[in-house]
């Protein structure tokens, strides 16, 4: 007799486990603990076989029929469906190793140990953002030039054209990698050469670490103007844009907290953005009360007394120093970015404090306390850094 779906339903669990058959090999197993078991019972090569078909509810008994039906139809072509399913099974393993995602997981499980921490964190954070949601369920040696532009194109249509390139690049790596593992026989990537907008860098000017001490010294013993000298020595300890320190105001700060909040309508990226104080900086911004505390701006223009200080006074004030065309109030920012990227900062950590902000990306839901904590560390390790190189510029020997 067929069972029914409520037979089904309401078999109970007994001492000792039983069977409920449907007819045709197909019979449910009902265990001791009250789970039931879809079973097949057939015959191949003449040994008897079962077959397992899944677990009730998951699989209905409509679907138990219809997986028994299929296993009929692979016995009477001459298969054994305990095969059939096995060979199923490894198709469908081989296939997900071949897809995508998976490659591209081992070849990042390759290469991590070449990157920082930081670095590998973003690496993964982008494809799993951008690449994997479009093309990783792809197999891979299916994916053509035009599929990667497409993925590629939304990313440079929000506008993080260098996010694309690199994404681009990876790909490229990646395809590169399924080659050599023989799970891919060509890689599209080079055909999209000139389909992207390029990046327009500006470089600025900047010291590298090996003529930091020697800048140091020169700063120490400038003998112009005393808040010139201090406006340079702010900027180097806390790398905002020049025009964020020289529009500075002292309602923006809170020395006993150690904390300057620039107000959003003076960011870049229009908003608020904190600079946790080290506590040589804050020692700065107080001898700089003593000059101009009674003033609005902390650093005023001395022609316009509303105003701030000029854009070419600490330019100029580095020209003095010697450093013409060798680095710019813009280009403290490359030497900080540089030295903590290479002192293993978190990339993140750093970009944050850059007040740089990617748009359209999952990182771009942007708080402007986001890494505070992590952040004061790392300005203050900064300063501390400062001092110790400090020690060994010329003017101190």
């Amino acid at each position: 007799m067929s069972l029914s779906d409520a037979k089904v339903r309401n078999a109970k669990a007994k001492s000792k486990p039983y069977k409920l058959t449907d007819g045709e090999g197909l019979f449910l197993l009902v265990t001791a603990s009250g789970s039931k078991y879809w079973r097949f019972k057939y015959y191949f090569g003449g040994k008897e076989k079962l077959l397992a078909l899944g677990v009730y509810p998951e699989v209905s008994l409509i679907d138990a029929r219809e997986r028994r039906l299929q296993a009929r139809k692979a016995l009477a072509a001459g298969n054994d469906p305990g095969e059939v399913k096995r060979e199923n099974k490894r198709l469908t393993v081989l296939n997900s190793e071949h897809a995508f995602e998976p490659i591209a997981r081992e070849w990042f499980a390759q290469r991590k140990h070449e990157w920082a921490e930081g670095t590998a964190k973003i690496i993964l954070k982008r494809l799993e953002t951008h690449v994997f949601p479009k093309l990783g369920k792809r197999a891979i040696k299916e994916i053509t030039a035009p599929d990667v532009l497409a993925m590629l194109r939304v990313v440079e249509g929000g506008g993080a054209l260098d996010t694309a390139k690199r994404l681009m690049q990876m790909c490229g790596q990646i395809f590169m990698y399924a080659i050599a593992t023989g799970r891919a026989e060509r890689n599209p990537v080079p055909d999209l050469r000139g389909a992207l907008k390029t990046p327009v860098t500006k470089h600025h000017a900047y010291l590298r670490a090996a003529e930091l001490p020697e800048f140091l010294g020169k700063l120490e013993d400038y003998d112009g103007a005393v808040v010139t000298k201090l406006a340079l020595r702010l900027l180097l300890l806390t790398f905002v844009r020049t025009t964020e320190l020289r529009a500075a105001q002292w309602v923006e700060f809170d020395l006993d907290k150690a904390e300057w909040r620039i107000p959003a309508v003076r960011m870049k990226m229009k908003e608020e953005h904190i600079v946790p104080l080290s506590s040589q900086a804050v020692a700065v911004f107080r001898e700089l009360q003593n000059h101009t505390g009674n003033r609005q701006h902390v650093f005023p223009n001395q022609q316009n007394p509303l105003s701030f200080m000029s854009e070419n006074t600490m330019l100029y004030a580095l020209y003095r120093m010697g450093y013409h065309s060798r680095t710019t109030g813009h280009g403290f920012r490359s030497t900080a970015s540089t030295i903590l990227n290479e002192n293993g900062f978190m990339p993140d950590v750093i970009e944050r404090q850059l007040a740089h902000c990617e748009r359209n990306q999952v990182r771009a839901a942007y708080n402007h306390a986001q890494y505070l904590p992590e952040r004061r560390k790392m300005m203050q390790w900064w300063a501390d850094y400062l001092d110790g190189i400090a020690t060994k510029s010329p003017s101190k020997k």
